[in-house]
């Protein structure tokens, strides 16, 4: 069951009408919130402090509840894909450097489209097209990579086929037997 009640921005709280000077005061904020070794009425309190120094007037309680309870969210979704990643790339382990590569982008694409039902303004748009781009252009390195491993190790193994070819014909094998054992054993066409 979808929630059809928030669709768009909504009002702006009064955290969001602060001005630019306060946020550093706002990030303050966060970062206790985020540690979560103050109680949420203490973190006011100083944070309502810090406005006062600047001559900002001061957040409710309520507004700041709501506002920080939207900030837990935020946090536990973070939390939650942060999991998620850590156990699909650990499960792929150091040979799957193509697959962690793609996993991730399909994870950054997922939390974009996610992200855009939500609040976004569009340095955080913008932020996001940067971060999919970045993405994309990884999956697209990591696949010219594995190409030239492909590249590199079939060449080693014809290589090696041609040495074990000139061995074996040195040693009396007929020109047909050593293309047959190239064929079945390396995997390699004449």
């Amino acid at each position: 069951m979808t929630d059809d009640r928030r669709q768009g921005r909504g009002r702006l709280s009064s955290l969001d009408l602060l001005p630019d000077e306060a946020e550093p005061d706002l990030v303050w904020a966060v970062e206790q919130l985020r540690e979560r070794t103050m109680p949420a009425n203490a973190i006011l309190d100083e944070f309502n402090g810090r406005l006062a120094d600047r001559g900002i007037a001061k957040i409710s309680k309520s507004a700041f509840s709501r506002w920080s309870v939207r900030k837990a969210m935020s946090f536990r979704r973070i939390d939650e894909a942060r999991a998620i990643t850590a156990d699909v790339i650990s499960g792929l382990g150091t040979d799957g450097a193509d697959d962690v590569t793609m996993a991730c982008a399909e994870m950054l694409k997922v939390a974009i489209f996610e992200a855009l039902e939500g609040e976004l303004n569009t340095k955080a748009i913008m932020e996001l097209s940067r971060a999919l781009n970045s993405a994309v252009a990884a999956q697209k390195t990591s696949a010219q990579h594995r190409e030239k491993l492909e590249q590199r190790v079939t060449a080693q193994v014809e290589e090696a086929a041609d040495r074990a070819a000139t061995v074996a014909q040195e040693a009396g094998l007929s020109a047909d037997r050593v293309a047959q054992i190239r064929r079945d054993v390396l995997g390699v066409r004449s």
